[in-house]
Protein backbone atom coordinates (compact mmCIF):
# COMPACT_ATOMS: atom_id res chain seq x y z
CA UNK A 1 0.00 0.00 0.00
CA UNK A 2 1.22 3.52 -0.83
CA UNK A 3 0.69 4.96 2.66
CA UNK A 4 2.34 5.67 5.99
CA UNK A 5 0.42 4.36 8.99
CA UNK A 6 1.27 5.30 12.58
CA UNK A 7 -2.00 4.16 14.09
CA UNK A 8 -5.26 2.65 12.87
CA UNK A 9 -6.89 6.06 12.57
CA UNK A 10 -4.28 8.08 10.66
CA UNK A 11 -2.82 7.19 7.29
CA UNK A 12 -0.93 9.39 4.82
CA UNK A 13 -1.39 8.98 1.08
CA UNK A 14 0.64 10.88 -1.54
CA UNK A 15 -0.76 11.15 -5.06
CA UNK A 16 0.47 13.08 -8.07
CA UNK A 17 -0.86 14.51 -11.28
CA UNK A 18 0.92 13.91 -14.58
CA UNK A 19 2.63 17.31 -14.87
CA UNK A 20 5.85 16.57 -12.95
CA UNK A 21 6.21 12.87 -12.06
CA UNK A 22 9.94 13.23 -11.33
CA UNK A 23 9.34 15.65 -8.45
CA UNK A 24 6.52 13.48 -7.08
CA UNK A 25 8.81 10.44 -7.09
CA UNK A 26 11.49 12.40 -5.21
CA UNK A 27 9.00 13.57 -2.58
CA UNK A 28 7.69 10.03 -2.12
CA UNK A 29 11.25 8.77 -1.66
CA UNK A 30 11.96 11.46 0.94
CA UNK A 31 8.79 10.42 2.80
CA UNK A 32 9.68 6.74 2.58
CA UNK A 33 6.43 5.89 0.83
CA UNK A 34 5.08 5.11 -2.62
CA UNK A 35 2.81 7.18 -4.82
CA UNK A 36 -0.85 6.22 -4.86
CA UNK A 37 -1.57 4.41 -8.14
CA UNK A 38 -3.82 6.65 -10.23
CA UNK A 39 -5.54 5.93 -13.49
CA UNK A 40 -5.44 9.25 -15.37
CA UNK A 41 -5.91 9.89 -19.06
CA UNK A 42 -7.43 12.27 -21.62
CA UNK A 43 -10.45 11.55 -23.75
CA UNK A 44 -10.26 12.31 -27.46
CA UNK A 45 -11.99 15.67 -26.95
CA UNK A 46 -9.58 16.76 -24.18
CA UNK A 47 -11.66 15.82 -21.14
CA UNK A 48 -9.60 14.46 -18.25
CA UNK A 49 -10.38 11.29 -16.27
CA UNK A 50 -8.83 10.46 -12.87
CA UNK A 51 -9.50 7.49 -10.58
CA UNK A 52 -7.52 6.05 -7.69
CA UNK A 53 -6.66 2.37 -8.01
CA UNK A 54 -6.75 1.99 -4.21
CA UNK A 55 -9.17 3.03 -1.47
CA UNK A 56 -8.51 6.40 0.18
CA UNK A 57 -11.45 6.26 2.59
CA UNK A 58 -10.56 7.96 5.86
CA UNK A 59 -7.02 8.79 4.75
CA UNK A 60 -4.99 12.01 4.78
CA UNK A 61 -4.45 12.63 1.06
CA UNK A 62 -1.79 14.98 -0.34
CA UNK A 63 -2.27 15.78 -4.04
CA UNK A 64 0.88 17.10 -5.72
CA UNK A 65 0.60 18.91 -9.03
CA UNK A 66 2.99 21.26 -10.82
CA UNK A 67 1.86 23.79 -13.40
CA UNK A 68 4.09 23.98 -16.46
CA UNK A 69 2.58 24.73 -19.86
CA UNK A 70 -0.19 23.95 -20.70
CA UNK A 71 -1.04 25.27 -17.24
CA UNK A 72 -4.82 25.17 -17.63
CA UNK A 73 -4.80 21.44 -18.41
CA UNK A 74 -2.87 20.65 -15.25
CA UNK A 75 -5.07 22.92 -13.16
CA UNK A 76 -8.17 21.10 -14.41
CA UNK A 77 -6.53 17.76 -13.67
CA UNK A 78 -5.78 18.93 -10.13
CA UNK A 79 -9.41 19.95 -9.59
CA UNK A 80 -10.65 16.59 -10.89
CA UNK A 81 -8.16 14.79 -8.61
CA UNK A 82 -9.52 16.72 -5.62
CA UNK A 83 -13.10 15.92 -6.56
CA UNK A 84 -12.35 12.22 -7.03
CA UNK A 85 -10.70 12.02 -3.58
CA UNK A 86 -13.57 13.88 -1.94
CA UNK A 87 -16.10 11.48 -3.46
CA UNK A 88 -13.91 8.56 -2.38
CA UNK A 89 -14.31 9.71 1.26
CA UNK A 90 -10.77 10.91 1.97
CA UNK A 91 -10.53 12.27 5.54
CA UNK A 92 -8.56 15.38 4.52
CA UNK A 93 -7.34 16.64 1.14
CA UNK A 94 -4.28 18.85 0.87
CA UNK A 95 -3.32 20.51 -2.40
CA UNK A 96 0.46 20.53 -2.85
CA UNK A 97 1.15 23.14 -5.53
CA UNK A 98 4.89 23.98 -5.47
CA UNK A 99 4.22 26.65 -8.11
CA UNK A 100 0.87 28.36 -7.51
CA UNK A 101 -1.01 28.90 -10.80
CA UNK A 102 -2.06 32.43 -11.80
CA UNK A 103 -0.05 33.86 -8.90
CA UNK A 104 0.87 37.02 -10.83
CA UNK A 105 -2.81 37.96 -11.16
CA UNK A 106 -3.14 38.71 -7.44
CA UNK A 107 -4.65 42.20 -7.63
CA UNK A 108 -6.33 44.62 -9.97
CA UNK A 109 -3.70 46.79 -11.65
CA UNK A 110 -6.36 48.43 -13.82
CA UNK A 111 -10.15 48.53 -13.89
CA UNK A 112 -12.07 45.46 -15.12
CA UNK A 113 -9.14 43.09 -14.49
CA UNK A 114 -9.72 39.72 -12.78
CA UNK A 115 -7.99 38.55 -9.60
CA UNK A 116 -7.31 35.09 -10.96
CA UNK A 117 -5.15 33.94 -8.06
CA UNK A 118 -8.21 34.31 -5.82
CA UNK A 119 -10.32 32.44 -8.36
CA UNK A 120 -7.88 29.50 -8.28
CA UNK A 121 -8.12 29.40 -4.47
CA UNK A 122 -11.93 29.37 -4.72
CA UNK A 123 -11.76 26.54 -7.26
CA UNK A 124 -9.55 24.46 -4.93
CA UNK A 125 -11.97 25.03 -2.05
CA UNK A 126 -15.10 24.32 -4.09
CA UNK A 127 -13.57 21.12 -5.46
CA UNK A 128 -13.03 19.91 -1.89
CA UNK A 129 -9.52 20.88 -0.77
CA UNK A 130 -9.05 21.41 2.98
CA UNK A 131 -5.53 22.84 2.88
CA UNK A 132 -2.92 24.22 0.47
CA UNK A 133 0.87 23.87 0.52
CA UNK A 134 2.79 26.09 -1.91
CA UNK A 135 6.28 27.48 -2.33
CA UNK A 136 7.42 31.09 -2.79
CA UNK A 137 4.09 32.66 -3.65
CA UNK A 138 4.43 35.68 -5.92
CA UNK A 139 3.00 37.78 -3.08
CA UNK A 140 2.30 36.66 0.49
CA UNK A 141 -1.27 38.01 0.35
CA UNK A 142 -2.29 34.99 -1.76
CA UNK A 143 -2.31 33.02 1.51
CA UNK A 144 -5.45 34.91 2.45
CA UNK A 145 -7.30 33.97 -0.73
CA UNK A 146 -7.90 30.36 0.35
CA UNK A 147 -10.54 29.77 3.02
CA UNK A 148 -8.48 27.36 5.07
CA UNK A 149 -4.90 26.72 6.21
CA UNK A 150 -2.12 27.64 3.75
CA UNK A 151 1.46 26.53 4.35
CA UNK A 152 3.83 28.90 2.55
CA UNK A 153 7.20 27.25 1.95
CA UNK A 154 10.38 29.11 1.00
CA UNK A 155 12.96 28.18 -1.59
CA UNK A 156 15.48 30.87 -0.69
CA UNK A 157 17.20 28.93 2.15
CA UNK A 158 18.00 26.12 -0.31
CA UNK A 159 19.20 28.57 -2.98
CA UNK A 160 21.08 30.83 -0.58
CA UNK A 161 22.94 28.00 1.14
CA UNK A 162 24.06 26.65 -2.25
CA UNK A 163 25.28 30.08 -3.39
CA UNK A 164 26.96 30.69 -0.04
CA UNK A 165 29.15 27.65 -0.73
CA UNK A 166 30.21 29.11 -4.09
CA UNK A 167 31.09 32.74 -3.30
CA UNK A 168 32.96 34.93 -0.85
CA UNK A 169 30.08 36.39 1.18
CA UNK A 170 32.19 39.46 1.97
CA UNK A 171 32.07 40.43 -1.72
CA UNK A 172 28.36 39.79 -2.32
CA UNK A 173 25.51 42.24 -2.90
CA UNK A 174 21.95 40.88 -2.98
CA UNK A 175 20.00 42.51 -5.79
CA UNK A 176 16.23 42.65 -6.12
CA UNK A 177 14.99 42.95 -9.72
CA UNK A 178 12.46 45.58 -8.56
CA UNK A 179 11.28 47.39 -5.45
CA UNK A 180 8.54 44.81 -4.85
CA UNK A 181 10.96 42.09 -3.78
CA UNK A 182 13.18 44.09 -1.44
CA UNK A 183 11.69 42.35 1.62
CA UNK A 184 12.69 38.96 0.20
CA UNK A 185 16.12 40.39 -0.62
CA UNK A 186 16.51 41.32 3.05
CA UNK A 187 15.91 37.70 4.05
CA UNK A 188 18.54 36.63 1.51
CA UNK A 189 20.97 39.19 2.91
CA UNK A 190 20.48 37.84 6.43
CA UNK A 191 21.08 34.30 5.19
CA UNK A 192 24.31 35.46 3.51
CA UNK A 193 25.68 37.02 6.68
CA UNK A 194 24.36 40.56 6.35
CA UNK A 195 25.23 41.26 2.73
CA UNK A 196 24.35 44.74 1.40
CA UNK A 197 21.25 45.26 -0.76
CA UNK A 198 20.59 46.87 -4.13
CA UNK A 199 17.66 46.92 -6.50
CA UNK A 200 17.12 47.50 -10.20
CA UNK A 201 14.73 50.27 -11.10
CA UNK A 202 12.51 49.25 -14.01
CA UNK A 203 9.41 50.40 -15.84
CA UNK A 204 6.58 48.17 -17.04
CA UNK A 205 3.79 48.75 -19.57
CA UNK A 206 0.73 47.15 -17.92
CA UNK A 207 -0.88 46.63 -21.33
CA UNK A 208 1.97 44.40 -22.57
CA UNK A 209 2.53 41.01 -20.84
CA UNK A 210 6.01 39.64 -20.07
CA UNK A 211 7.75 42.93 -20.82
CA UNK A 212 9.63 45.25 -18.49
CA UNK A 213 12.62 47.50 -19.07
CA UNK A 214 15.48 47.54 -16.56
CA UNK A 215 16.99 51.02 -16.20
CA UNK A 216 19.36 51.76 -13.31
CA UNK A 217 20.83 50.14 -10.20
CA UNK A 218 20.19 51.66 -6.78
CA UNK A 219 22.92 50.40 -4.43
CA UNK A 220 26.59 49.47 -4.48
CA UNK A 221 27.53 46.66 -6.89
CA UNK A 222 30.79 47.85 -8.43
CA UNK A 223 33.52 45.23 -8.08
CA UNK A 224 31.16 42.86 -6.25
CA UNK A 225 29.34 39.62 -7.01
CA UNK A 226 25.68 40.46 -7.53
CA UNK A 227 23.16 37.81 -6.47
CA UNK A 228 20.12 38.66 -8.58
CA UNK A 229 17.03 37.09 -7.01
CA UNK A 230 13.43 36.59 -8.09
CA UNK A 231 10.56 34.22 -7.35
CA UNK A 232 10.19 33.11 -10.97
CA UNK A 233 11.75 33.45 -14.41
CA UNK A 234 9.22 33.35 -17.25
CA UNK A 235 10.53 34.63 -20.59
CA UNK A 236 13.73 35.89 -18.95
CA UNK A 237 13.55 39.39 -20.44
CA UNK A 238 13.50 41.25 -17.13
CA UNK A 239 16.29 39.19 -15.58
CA UNK A 240 18.51 39.35 -18.67
CA UNK A 241 18.02 43.13 -18.80
CA UNK A 242 18.91 43.39 -15.11
CA UNK A 243 22.14 41.44 -15.69
CA UNK A 244 23.10 43.92 -18.41
CA UNK A 245 22.41 46.88 -16.12
CA UNK A 246 24.41 45.30 -13.27
CA UNK A 247 27.37 44.63 -15.55
CA UNK A 248 27.26 48.22 -16.81
CA UNK A 249 27.27 49.36 -13.17
CA UNK A 250 30.54 47.49 -12.63
CA UNK A 251 29.44 44.21 -11.06
CA UNK A 252 32.30 41.69 -11.14
CA UNK A 253 29.95 38.71 -11.50
CA UNK A 254 26.21 38.09 -11.57
CA UNK A 255 24.55 34.95 -10.23
CA UNK A 256 20.82 34.59 -10.88
CA UNK A 257 18.70 32.73 -8.34
CA UNK A 258 14.98 31.97 -8.68
CA UNK A 259 12.64 29.37 -7.24
CA UNK A 260 10.34 28.79 -10.21
CA UNK A 261 11.87 28.09 -13.63
CA UNK A 262 8.88 28.77 -15.88
CA UNK A 263 11.26 29.24 -18.83
CA UNK A 264 8.78 30.21 -21.54
CA UNK A 265 10.56 30.73 -24.87
CA UNK A 266 13.02 32.37 -25.39
CA UNK A 267 14.09 32.25 -21.72
CA UNK A 268 16.75 29.55 -22.10
CA UNK A 269 18.52 31.42 -24.88
CA UNK A 270 18.33 34.75 -23.07
CA UNK A 271 19.70 33.30 -19.84
CA UNK A 272 22.48 31.39 -21.59
CA UNK A 273 23.60 34.53 -23.42
CA UNK A 274 22.96 37.25 -20.80
CA UNK A 275 26.42 37.09 -19.22
CA UNK A 276 25.45 35.65 -15.83
CA UNK A 277 28.03 33.35 -14.27
CA UNK A 278 25.39 30.88 -13.11
CA UNK A 279 21.61 30.52 -13.06
CA UNK A 280 20.36 28.63 -9.99
CA UNK A 281 16.76 27.43 -9.80
CA UNK A 282 14.73 24.69 -8.10
CA UNK A 283 12.65 21.92 -9.65
CA UNK A 284 9.20 23.16 -8.61
CA UNK A 285 8.53 22.97 -12.35
CA UNK A 286 9.89 20.41 -14.82
CA UNK A 287 12.70 21.72 -17.04
CA UNK A 288 12.88 19.76 -20.30
CA UNK A 289 16.29 18.99 -21.77
CA UNK A 290 15.87 21.51 -24.60
CA UNK A 291 15.51 24.33 -22.04
CA UNK A 292 18.65 23.46 -20.09
CA UNK A 293 21.98 25.18 -20.73
CA UNK A 294 25.58 24.96 -19.56
CA UNK A 295 25.53 27.38 -16.62
CA UNK A 296 22.13 26.23 -15.26
CA UNK A 297 22.02 24.56 -11.83
CA UNK A 298 18.79 22.88 -10.67
CA UNK A 299 18.36 22.16 -6.94
CA UNK A 300 15.70 19.78 -5.65
CA UNK A 301 12.85 21.25 -3.61
CA UNK A 302 11.62 17.71 -2.79
CA UNK A 303 13.16 17.50 0.73
CA UNK A 304 11.49 20.81 1.68
CA UNK A 305 8.10 19.67 0.40
CA UNK A 306 8.45 16.27 2.06
CA UNK A 307 9.30 17.83 5.44
CA UNK A 308 6.28 20.14 5.16
CA UNK A 309 3.96 17.23 4.31
CA UNK A 310 5.33 15.28 7.25
CA UNK A 311 4.80 18.21 9.64
CA UNK A 312 1.21 18.73 8.44
CA UNK A 313 0.44 15.01 8.71
CA UNK A 314 1.85 14.77 12.22
CA UNK A 315 0.18 18.05 13.31
CA UNK A 316 3.62 19.59 13.72
CA UNK A 317 4.95 23.03 12.80
CA UNK A 318 5.77 24.04 9.23
CA UNK A 319 6.88 27.43 10.53
CA UNK A 320 9.76 25.86 12.46
CA UNK A 321 11.20 24.54 9.19
CA UNK A 322 12.03 28.13 8.23
CA UNK A 323 13.24 29.61 11.52
CA UNK A 324 9.78 30.92 12.34
CA UNK A 325 9.27 32.76 9.02
CA UNK A 326 6.60 30.62 7.32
Amino acid sequence: MSEISHNVDKKLVLASGRAHPELAAEVAKELGTELLPLNAYDFANGEIYVRSDESVRGKDVFLLQSYPAPLNNWLMEQLIMIDSMKRASARRITVVAPFYPYARQDKKGRGREPISARLVADLFKTAGADRVISCDLHTAQIQGFFDGPVDHLFGFPLLADYIKSKVDVNEVTVVSPDTGRVRVAEQWADRLGGAPLAFVHKSRDLTVPNQAESKTVVGQVEGRTAILIDDMIDTGGTIAGAVRVLKEAGAKDVIIAATHAVFSDPAAQRLAECGAREVVVTNTLPIPEEKRFENLTVLSIAPTIARAISEVFHDGSVTNLFDGRA
